[in-house]
């Protein structure tokens, strides 16, 4: 293809207008050329900043998928639990399909959304962004040169951060299990995705171990209230809701988490929003339900192991990873991997690229460059047709679904879960 691919994107909030700023910033390889979003103010600055028209800005998905085709590939951004209907509906009317993370709150639903698409024969991608960061391409090198010889087991943390915890799963949209999906669902769907790319085999048998230990009534303090903007002990709080947004606000930072909470991201909006909005709430005195730390335990194919951590108590930071094998082990932080020689007994440091051809000036966006990777993946698939661009295709997309369903069933019941197979029958 000569011409750049053509989108259109079903869902414009935070994650749908950070892809779309990535093809607004490559116009030689993309442009979108609709949009289908039912908030009116994030539709129309949609529109306006990527020049869509009227008749092409649709005040819902399905408005959009009764058009015509409009575009070569379709973006689904929309909430986790409203996935499904457009990523099937669109690809059965001709789409290319990239979809956000996680497929579906279900299992069956998710080997539904796959087999539909499958059947459609476009190309797919999730948005399992992780796999697609320069630190990653880094990670995996050093593994398949043989750096460390066979890996035997992993060690992978996710330090989610006590003010992001509190920000999008406790008082914000993933904060309850049956209005979007469970924390390992939504969050560290991510990293076993990453796990199994790293590793390379699939996940054979889990279990794991976790609560919602902090984050509800029995743990307010005396004397707080049930909203910030009127609580004694607010600036005492480490979960201060104030000192987050309003603390952002003053330093010039009007994008996520802030734009979040309001779409008027003055002082007097951002006050009004902590005021009587769900961002202002009390992190004691909230409707959540998902869980504020998690262990994960996998068993992959040949005997492989490795443990997750999920927790909420930490700063913000990178995944800490380590990787244990057979002639040496890899300790990365995100940023750098430092690889333990056993023959030699010397250590050496990796810096993951921050320039050349595959990194460029996408490096620091998203997810540690990894939305700038995926959408150039994802890009490159369509306009030569070759899904190998595409780091992960149905099944295996499919597969690391399939083990976080049976993580959590192992949580709750407290036992070894098997994980299914990775198609459909």
């Amino acid at each position: 293809m000569d011409r750049p691919v053509t989108f259109a994107l079903a869902g414009a909030g935070q994650r749908g207008f950070g892809y779309g700023e990535w093809i607004a910033g490559h116009p030689d390889r993309g442009r979108v050329l609709a949009v289908a979003e039912p908030r009116t103010h994030q539709r129309e600055a949609f529109a306006r900043r990527h020049e869509i028209p009227p008749e092409r800005a649709f005040r819902s998905w399905q408005e959009l998928a009764a058009a015509p085709r409009l575009a070569d590939a379709a973006i689904v951004t929309t909430q986790d639990s409203d996935h499904v209907g457009p990523a099937i509906t669109l690809a059965d009317n001709g789409y290319h399909l990239m979809v956000e993370k996680p497929l579906a709150p279900t299992e069956q639903e998710c080997a539904e959304l796959v087999r539909a698409v499958t059947d459609a024969g476009v190309l797919f991608a999730v948005c399992h962004v992780m796999r697609y960061r320069p630190y990653t391409r880094l990670v995996k090198g050093l593994l398949d040169e043989g750096r460390i010889g066979d890996v035997m087991s992993v060690q992978h943390l996710e330090p989610v951060g006590h003010w992001h915890y509190a920000h999008s799963y406790v008082r914000g949209n993933w904060r309850r299990s049956d209005t979007a999906s469970f924390m390992l669902l939504a969050k560290s769907g991510h990293d076993i995705d990453w796990l199994r790319h790293i590793v390379g085999r699939p996940i054979e048998r889990v279990s794991s171990f976790g609560s919602l230990a902090h984050f509800h009534r029995s743990q307010q303090p005396a004397g707080a209230a049930d909203r910030c903007v009127s609580c004694g002990i607010e600036p005492d709080c480490p979960y201060s809701a104030p000192r987050l947004y309003l603390g952002r606000l003053r330093e010039g930072r009007t994008g996520w988490p802030v734009s979040v909470i309001t779409d008027d991201v003055s002082e007097a909006g951002v006050r009004a929003a902590l005021r009587d909005g769900p961002y202002g709430r009390c992190v004691y005195a909230c409707d959540n339900d998902v869980v504020d730390h998690q262990v994960v335990a996998m068993e992959f194919a040949g005997g492989v192991t490795a443990t997750f951590t999920m927790t909420a108590f930490t700063p913000h930071l990178d995944r800490r990873t380590q990787i244990f094998g057979t002639r040496g082990y890899l300790d990365g932080t995100g940023e750098r991997v430092r690889a333990h020689d056993f023959v030699t007994g010397e250590a050496s440091v990796h810096e993951v690229p921050t320039a050349g051809p595959d990194v460029g000036a996408d490096a620091g966006a998203g997810h540690g460059g990894g939305d700038a990777g995926l959408l150039d993946a994802f890009t490159r698939a369509v306009a030569t047709g070759d899904a190998s661009h595409i780091l992960s295709g149905p099944a295996e997309s499919l597969e690391s679904h399939r083990a976080v369903f049976a993580a959590e069933r192992a949580r709750l019941t407290g036992t070894v879960q098997p994980v299914g197979s990775a198609l459909p029958h």
